[in-house]
């Protein structure tokens, strides 16, 4: 009785036979490579905006542009709804309406159920840190916020400036994040970490004034 083990030989030799394995060798090398590739990407696409934000914190003004936007005393003509924070770089519209997903693959999105800079409570914004899709994700840096930093906020016209309060990564069942505040309260969140995004990173600033 032939066993599977002999059986396989017998079908080697018969492909190698008629010049068909060179081929099969061929295509299983070009198989390796497209595995191997994809599993670098895999590996390397959650790290790569870092090598961006390092060339730009280091070689261009960005930052201290976003600095004078944040700063402005006055919009000069309507401007969409956005949010700036200088330290991560980002200068970003707000983005509105109920389809969860679909705005949240577009950009930052103010959770419905929050307030806004000019009804003071706590307004929440909440963005993708990391796909696979879009790696480098609105909120990406935010990890790099630190406690005393400032962001800027343009609604309706009219800027807003607040200063990070606190920072903190809570897991998804923590709701409290969501509830109003009696102090005009900005708060942002993101998944954390970026291979595994179990927690929320969560942001939380409070209003300095209105520009």
């Amino acid at each position: 009785m032939v066993t599977f083990v002999t059986f396989i030989s017998l079908v080697v030799k018969v492909l190698v036979s008629l010049g068909v394995m060179p081929k099969l060798s061929r295509i299983n090398s070009c198989l390796l490579v497209i595995i191997i590739v994809i599993n670098a990407y895999i590996i390397a696409a959650p790290f790569a905006p870092t090598t961006w934000f390092w060339w730009q914190s280091h070689h261009s003004q960005q930052r201290t542009q976003l600095d004078q936007k944040a700063h402005r005393q006055k919009v000069a003509k309507p401007q969409p709804n956005s949010v700036i924070i200088p330290s991560t770089l980002l200068d970003q519209p707000i983005l509105e309406g109920r389809d969860t997903y679909t705005i949240l693959n577009k950009g930052i999105w103010r959770w419905p159920g929050s307030s806004t800079p000019d009804k003071n409570g706590n307004t929440i914004l909440i963005g993708h840190r990391f796909t696979y899709t879009n790696p480098r994700g609105v909120f990406y840096f935010l990890n790099k916020v630190s406690v005393g930093d400032e962001i800027g906020v343009t609604w309706q016209n009219i800027n807003y400036r607040y200063k990070v309060s606190n920072i903190k990564v809570v897991p998804p069942s923590d709701t409290s994040i969501l509830n109003n505040t009696p102090r005009p309260t900005l708060t942002l969140y993101t998944c954390t970490p970026l291979w595994w995004p179990k927690d929320r990173l969560v942001v939380t600033a409070q209003l300095e004034n209105n520009l």
